[in-house]
């Protein structure tokens, strides 16, 4: 059978390359169809790519090299036999081990019979038993496919769970090179990029008040457990500040708007973006036409999402368009800060932790759950009492949650 190229899928239309980031894979390795075979990162997003066929991975495109849509940067040999890769992907297995293991068990099969060169270098780059392998050959032999068969079956015995690794330790700084050097990856350079760009071509000014989360909290606190068994989804405040920014963007709709040469284009849906910080860079998956969706439809975007996150499979799409953002620092602790504009957009609303203070309220001094909210705006089409306003509108939404709940 011939060799499958591996070939760089489209991602998008605006993008014709991308940076080979990793193979998954070491060259040589037994691979299977549909398993996330390298990390392909765009300006945009990363994504892992997943093997076109099984086979055998034969590498001819290094890792951190530009790539162009639609290329070949390798093949997928289904008849071949793996060979010892020169440069092995991170993730390769130590082959010493195996070997150690084969040592005593690759001259025969489970009735004695002695394995083929091509099944005895499968199984010691895997790491595999051959006592534990299905024979389907001739006089019981164990052929290459009952191996890759083999790997393809998850193991139903439950590994005994490891002990905590030991503390890492303390490194003079004497011992370390006075710098290290790393490439930035495609998404850091773009989120550089972006920024930039917003700095020097928006007149980005910054707007606080705070909010009292009590009634929030009060009805998350009430409502939880309800929520959650009727949806399948948590509660969180961020579905709350969503509509509070919704029901903000109709009052004051320069807030939703965009500059566009010598226009100013106001726009009449609200897609809503959300920035999630990932191991991998800032990014800002958009919620499409938020204003139709209810507290429970917000949640389940959000956590759909936060998985898409977690597994590397956010798209394009997903990231692109939005006319509103909505980033939260407060989980990471921060008290105040000035979000920056995502461009085209001329707002973005900043949340932050919440904290017990003193606040006076009927000539009385009282602790209440406070959070401070920041409005960052592009002052060339946001003047500054409809910013005020805006952010007051948002902090009455919240102080007054059944409103947004009822949409009075």
């Amino acid at each position: 059978m011939a060799a499958v190229p591996i070939t760089v899928p489209g991602v998008g239309e605006s993008i014709s390359e991308g940076i080979l980031a990793r193979w998954l894979k070491p060259d040589g390795a037994v691979v299977k169809s549909g398993e996330p075979l390298y990390e392909l990162e765009t300006d945009k997003a990363s994504t892992d790519v997943p093997s076109p066929t099984a086979g055998i991975l034969k590498i001819t495109v290094k890792e951190g090299e530009t790539i162009q849509i639609g290329s070949t940067i390798g093949m997928i040999e289904p008849d071949g036999a793996p060979a010892v890769s020169a440069s092995p992907a991170p993730a390769a297995k130590p082959v010493a081990s195996a070997s150690a293991k084969v040592s005593t068990t690759a001259t025969s099969g489970t009735d004695g019979m002695s394995l083929s060169p091509a099944v005895r270098r499968i199984v010691a780059e895997e790491g595999v038993d051959p006592a534990k392998v299905a024979a389907s050959g001739p006089g019981g032999r164990i052929t290459k496919g009952d191996v890759l068969a083999h790997l393809a079956t998850p193991p139903l015995e439950t590994k005994p769970a490891s002990p905590p690794p030991a503390p890492a330790p303390v490194t003079s700084s004497a011992a370390l090179p006075r710098e290290t050097r790393k490439r930035m990856t495609g998404i850091r350079q773009k989120i550089a990029q972006r920024l930039v760009e917003a700095q020097s071509t928006a007149a980005i000014l910054t707007t606080f008040n705070e909010a009292d989360m009590s009634r929030v909290m009060d009805l998350r606190a009430k409502y939880k457990e309800s929520f959650k068994a009727k949806h399948g989804v948590p509660v969180g405040f961020m579905s709350f500040f969503i509509k509070a920014a919704i029901e903000a963007l109709k009052a004051f709709p320069a807030v939703n708007g965009r500059i566009d040469g010598q226009d100013i284009v106001y726009n009449n849906f609200y897609d809503i973006g959300v920035a999630v910080s990932t191991e991998r860079g800032l990014m800002v998956p958009v919620i499409r036409s938020a204003d139709t969706l209810s507290f429970a439809g917000i949640e389940k975007a959000i956590g759909a999402f936060a998985v898409k996150s977690r597994d590397n499979t956010i798209s394009v799409n997903d990231l692109q368009g939005g006319s509103f953002t909505i980033t939260n620092g407060g989980v990471f602790g921060s008290l105040l800060s000035t979000p920056i504009l995502n461009p085209p957009q001329s707002g973005i609303l900043g949340m932050h932790t919440i904290q017990k203070r003193p606040v006076v309220i009927d000539d009385q001094v009282v602790i209440r759950p406070m959070m401070y909210l920041a409005l960052s705006y592009d002052h060339r089409i946001v003047d500054g009492r409809e910013a005020v306003s805006f952010l007051v509108k948002v902090k009455e939404g919240i102080e007054n949650p059944e409103r947004l709940m009822l949409e009075v």
